[in-house]
């Protein structure tokens, strides 16, 4: 008997210790871009575009596990990787394409954290200054695995989106009706489609995870309940997801006719009128600010981490400013220029939708060096290969066609 006990505490011990950066990364998944891109899907399209939450749950899932792999199985960052199998020049492109999406994230969390304090009359200023002084203060004085639980606990928020779906009481005939239908002949429908997929498969979720494995030391013993946690994570994401497509669909979209959303306050009306003033405005405070918060601690250590990597310097949140500069000149530099261009006035609900729709044209190019180093830099049973990897990447070159076609095909049109 005692043996057994002695197992299944070994085991629960690992599964305690796993958890943190797939969580994290999923629960900053469900951030501003994505909260504000799955809203004005919902209020263009009613539920043309629910079934595409459920169909990308495989596709999150798969390309963060290999992540999980490669953090695991090499102890090495995406980044220093790329630059260990392809050279410094590919590393560098690597890298430009992942500060290129961060910063379009960042830029989206704080606009949609500003939007949040406009709701309840503190002016933008106020707002971005008190954030970006209190970022950086946590950072700097506090530990990775003390990051990591205030945005645990911030990222919870997100899980209100749920209770507003169900009090917005969509039309069950409605969501049957819509639920195959899919215009891909409309490149409105075309361009929210690209964005979808671009706000929940991004650049940076795969760099931060594989870097916050090897810096909360994770090794081979914790791959199965890190598998666990990224699958969870990606299913409850893509259900909070799904949830906005419905709040706003039944809010604005009951009547089948297409609404435009353009600021935060609007998509805070698909709340109030579930909720009520007070209660619906507190709840959408909530589950926006605390996505948006957890994507924008993880946004910029993925940027610190990916130059670090990139440029075979050291990095880590264990490490003081004065021992790790590069770490927090990288992190700083990305706040404080993503705050400036939020104090100009740039239009939230647009900058999210292009931002994911600029993920999805980098699709290929994240999911193929994904799948290469995991074809490549792997050996055992860490290695993607038989089956399953025929399978990855079918699912991997599907969705960067459809990203690619979606993506062009909005744009031009």
């Amino acid at each position: 008997m005692m043996p057994s006990l002695s197992i299944r505490s070994s085991r629960l011990r690992l599964m305690a210790a796993a958890v943190g950066p797939g969580l994290v990364v999923m629960l900053a998944d469900t951030e501003a871009g994505s909260v504000i891109t799955a809203a004005q899907s919902g209020a263009q399209w009613g539920y043309r575009l629910l079934l595409l939450q459920f169909l990308i749950i495989p596709l999150l899932y798969t390309a963060q596990e290999l992540s999980i792999r490669l953090g695991l199985g090499t102890g090495k960052g995406f980044g220093e990787l790329v630059r260990q199998r392809f050279g410094r020049g590919i590393a560098l492109l690597s890298l430009a394409t992942l500060v290129l999406s961060c910063f379009g994230a960042l830029v989206t969390e704080l606009s949609g954290l500003a939007g949040v304090g406009e709701l309840f009359g503190v002016p933008l200023w106020e707002t971005i200054g008190v954030l970006v002084l209190l970022i950086f203060a946590m950072v700097c004085t506090g530990s990775y695995h003390g990051v990591e639980r205030v945005a645990i606990c911030l990222g919870l928020f997100g899980v209100a989106f749920i209770a507003v779906a169900w009090n917005a009481h969509p039309d069950p005939r409605q969501i049957a009706a819509q639920w195959y239908q899919m215009p891909f002949h409309d490149s409105a429908y075309l361009y929210l489609v690209a964005a979808n997929l671009g706000t929940s498969v991004m650049p940076w979720t795969v760099f931060y995870q594989q870097s916050a494995l090897i810096d909360k030391g994770l090794d081979a013993r914790h791959l199965k309940a890190a598998r666990i946690e990224t699958f969870l994570g990606a299913t409850l994401c893509q259900i909070l997801t799904a949830a906005v497509v419905i709040a706003a669909a039944a809010c604005f979209n009951r009547s089948d006719n297409a609404f435009t959303l353009t600021s935060v306050p609007q998509l805070a009306d698909a709340f109030t009128a579930s909720l009520g003033q007070t209660v619906g405005r507190g709840v959408f405070a909530m589950g926006l600010a605390g996505g948006a918060l957890v994507a924008t601690i993880v946004v910029c250590l993925t940027v610190a981490w990916g130059v670090g990597e990139a440029t075979g310097r050291r990095h880590s949140l264990e490490q003081r400013p004065t021992e790790a500069p590069w770490f927090y000149a990288a992190f700083g530099a990305m706040l404080l220029g993503a705050a400036v261009l939020v104090c100009s006035g740039v239009n939230l609900v647009e900058l999210s939708i292009f931002t994911g729709v600029v993920n999805a044209l980098l699709l290929p190019a994240v999911l193929g060096l994904l799948y290469w180093l995991a074809r490549t830099q792997l050996s055992g049973a860490f290695r993607l290969q038989g089956w399953y990897a025929r399978v990855v990447g079918l699912v991997f070159g599907f969705a960067s066609l459809t990203g690619l076609f979606c993506g062009v095909g909005g744009l031009l049109n």
